[in-house]
Formats: structure tokens, C-alpha cells, sequence
């Protein structure tokens, strides 16, 4: 079953715990939101369609054993779930970025599901599938982007719920919307707050620029 495919590209990974390590990011087309703050527009309806050996054989070229599947939003493709597979099979170690809408459980444990519970700066929190917080593992993680206090206390809100049904997950980060959220101040809410989580920088932007494409 072939997929739209935006991208594929190696890059220094910018997100998660795994910013710093090489990567091959493979960026499918479609998203089923439309976040205020989206740096990645030009992937809402541009790409090809390729098949899964087709992928595989791209991102072998590059000699990194480090994936991510990313989108737009990668769920809402039925094929995913299969390349994901694949890609485990083939021994390589498997991100997914997720917009927190989808449903994960369609996507094995094996792989390290990057999951975003969207504040209600993007416009978009209305569809969180808040379900998903009982569906993660600890090698999985979780981000907010944040783009102001409220936003700041909506993620504080959820960690609350995990927190009440005790939900746990790997690591949670709280990333600012880049260029409109001050850094300094989110780094001293969590100080203040003193919270478990991690704050986290989009490394390949402070590297790249926001505006460049494929890195």
C-alpha cells in the first residue's frame, strides 16, 4: 500500500530526547489540524506516492540507523502502521511524532511514539484524544508547545489528570512556539513550579533558521 510521501531527508534530530543524534526523517503528507503556530504547512497536501520498499530503500542509502516518521500527521494514513513495521523488522530504531489526535495503539510498542497534547493556543485542543494517556509506555513521550500562560497552565492541568489516575509516561517536555514564547520565562514557571518535566529547544531551528525546509 504506497503512502504520500513530503520528504525524506537526514538531518540532526532537533526534538525529544533523542535532539543531537543523526537522523532520516521521513515526512508524510497530510494533517487532519491546523495549528496556529504549524511550521510545516507545506506539507498539508504536497508529496508523492511511494511504497513501502520504495521509503526503505531511501532512507538505506543514508547509513543511519536513527527514523522518524512525522507529518502532517503520519496516523491518518493507513499505511503507517505497516512502514513502521518494517522499519522495526529491519532494525532500526523508530520515532513517530504524533499530533495527539490518533488513536496510538494502531502503532507497536517497539516504537518510540513522540506524542503532542495540543494547548489551546493552537487553536486545536479540542481534539486531544486524551485516551492516549493511558495508551503510552515509558519509552514513549510527551509535548507541549506553549505560547503563553495559559497555555503553560493547560499542560500543568493534564499532568494533574496523569497524575490523579496515575498515568505515566517517559519523558515530558514542554517546548516554547518558537520566536513568540520568551524562553527565560517559561525556564522560570518551571523552576517555580518546580516540575518534572523537560524543557526542550527545537535544536534545528536554533541551528537552521526556522524557514529552512528539509533539515
Amino acid at each position: 500500500m504506497p503512502l504520500k510521501v513530503n520528504e525524506i531527508f537526514y538531518s540532526i534530530q532537533g526534538e525529544s530526547s533523542y535532539a543531537g543524534r543523526p537522523c532520516v526523517f521521513v515526512r508524510l503528507t497530510g494533517c487532519n489540524l491546523r495549528c496556529s503556530y504549524c511550521d510545516t504547512r507545506y506539507a498539508y497536501y504536497e508529496g508523492i506516492d511511494l511504497e513501502p520498499d520504495d521509503i526503505l530503500k531511501q532512507i538505506e542509502n543514508y547509513d543511519c540507523t536513527l527514523v522518524e516518521i512525522t507529518g502532517g500527521e503520519p496516523l491518518i494514513q493507513e499505511g503507517t502502521p505497516y512502514l513502521t513495521d518494517l522499519l522495526l523488522q529491519k532494525g532500526y530504531t523508530v520515532l513517530m511524532e504524533t499530533n495527539g489526535s490518533q488513536d496510538i495503539s494502531k502503532i507497536p510498542v517497539e516504537c518510540i511514539r513522540i506524542m503532542d497534547i495540543k494547548c489551546p493556543s493552537s487553536g486545536e485542543e479540542k481534539k486531544n484524544d486524551l485516551g492516549n494517556l493511558g495508551r503510552m509506555t515509558f519509552r514513549d513521550e510527551l509535548k507541549f508547545v506553549i505560547a503563553n500562560r495559559d497555555d503553560y497552565g493547560y499542560a500543568k492541568s493534564i499532568m494533574h489528570i496523569m497524575d490523579s489516575e496515575f498515568i505515566k509516561t517517559g519523558l515530558i517536555h514542554f517546548s516554547p512556539v518558537f520566536g513568540k514564547m520568551d524562553v527565560i520565562s517559561l525556564a522560570e514557571w518551571i523552576l517555580e513550579d518546580h516540575l518534572n518535566v523537560r524543557l526542550h529547544l527545537q535544536l534545528h531551528k536554533l541551528i537552521w533558521g526556522q524557514e529552512q525546509r528539509g533539515v
